[in-house]
C-alpha cells in the first residue's frame, strides 16, 4: 500500500506511463501509484459522459489507496473529467493533460500546425477553451488516428506506424511544422511521428512540462517509495509493457474499480 501523500497517476492504459517516467525523474524517491485501466480501455473512443463517471470512480479508488495529488494522464479523460473532478473532491490538487498548442503555436513559423488526438479530446470542452485562447491566426490541422492508442497499448508499433501515414501525410500537404501529440500514448510513438513527418517539422510532446507541473503542485512530502503499479485488466500483460517501456521488473496488482 502506498504511502499517504504519494501520487497517484492514471490512464486507460500505458500511455500515462510517459508521464510517469518523466515524474520519477525530476522525484526519484516519491511514492507513486499508477492505475492503468486496462477494464475500460479505450477511453479515446468512449462517451465523455462514461470517461467522466469512470475517472470520478479512478479518482476515489486512487483517494483511498493514500494518495494527495492525482494526475490525470489521459487527454481524453481530462478534456471529460478533469473540471468536473476538482468541483467532487476540491481538498486533492489534479493536475491534467490539454494539447500543447501554447508551444506550438508560439514557435510555428508558418502558421499552420498539427494535432494528433483522439476524438473524444477533440470533443471536449478543455480543447475549445484551449484553441479560443492559444491559437488564434493560426491554422489547427487535426486528427484522430483510429485505432494508434490500442496499437500502442498493445506494443503494435508497426502498425502505428501504417495508422500515421496518411494523417501525418495530409498534415505535411497542409503545410504544418508544428505537431502536438495530443495523447500520452503517442509520446511513445514521437520518432515515428518526427520520421513520417521529415526534417523541419518540430514534434511536441507535453509530457516533460506535465511533470514539471505535478512537482510544483504535488510539492515536497515525506511519502517515499516504490512506484506501485495497478491494473484493471491483465497483470501479465501490462508487467510485460511497462518492462519493455520503462525497463526493469514489475509485479502489477490486479484491482477492481
Amino acid at each position: 500500500m502506498a504511502e499517504a501523500g504519494s501520487i497517484g497517476i492514471f490512464d486507460s492504459g500505458v500511455g500515462g506511463l510517459s508521464i510517469l517516467r518523466e515524474v520519477r525523474a525530476l522525484m526519484p524517491d516519491r511514492s507513486l501509484v499508477y492505475l492503468a485501466d486496462h477494464a475500460y480501455a479505450p477511453y479515446g473512443s468512449k462517451g465523455l459522459e462514461q470517461v467522466r463517471r469512470r475517472s470520478v470512480a479512478i479518482a476515489r479508488f486512487l483517494r483511498e489507496r493514500g494518495a494527495g495529488t492525482i494526475v490525470v494522464a489521459c487527454n481524453t479523460a481530462s478534456a471529460a473529467a478533469l473540471h468536473h473532478l476538482r468541483d467532487v473532491y476540491p481538498d486533492t490538487p489534479f493536475v491534467g493533460m490539454e494539447p500543447a498548442v501554447k508551444p506550438a503555436a508560439r514557435r510555428s513559423a508558418r502558421r499552420v500546425i498539427g494535432v494528433l488526438a483522439t476524438p473524444a479530446t477533440f470533443q471536449g470542452e478543455l480543447y475549445a477553451s484551449v484553441l479560443d485562447r492559444h491559437a488564434a491566426g493560426v491554422t489547427v490541422v487535426e486528427a484522430a488516428p483510429e485505432g494508434l492508442a490500442m496499437a500502442i497499448d498493445e506494443g503494435r508499433i508497426a502498425d502505428a506506424v501504417e495508422i500515421l501515414r496518411v494523417p501525418i501525410g495530409e498534415m505535411i500537404e497542409a503545410g504544418v511544422d508544428r505537431i502536438v501529440l495530443g495523447c500520452t500514448h503517442y509520446a511513445f510513438v514521437a520518432d515515428v511521428v518526427a520520421e513520417l513527418a521529415g526534417p523541419g517539422v518540430e514534434v511536441i510532446d507535453p509530457s516533460p512540462a506535465v511533470a514539471r507541473q505535478v512537482v510544483r503542485v504535488a510539492g515536497s512530502s515525506a511519502a517515499v517509495g516504490p512506484v506501485e503499479y495497478l491494473t484493471t485488466g491483465d497483470p501479465d500483460r501490462f508487467a510485460v509493457r511497462v518492462e519493455g517501456i520503462l525497463g526493469g521488473h514489475v509485479v502489477p496488482e490486479p484491482v477492481e474499480v
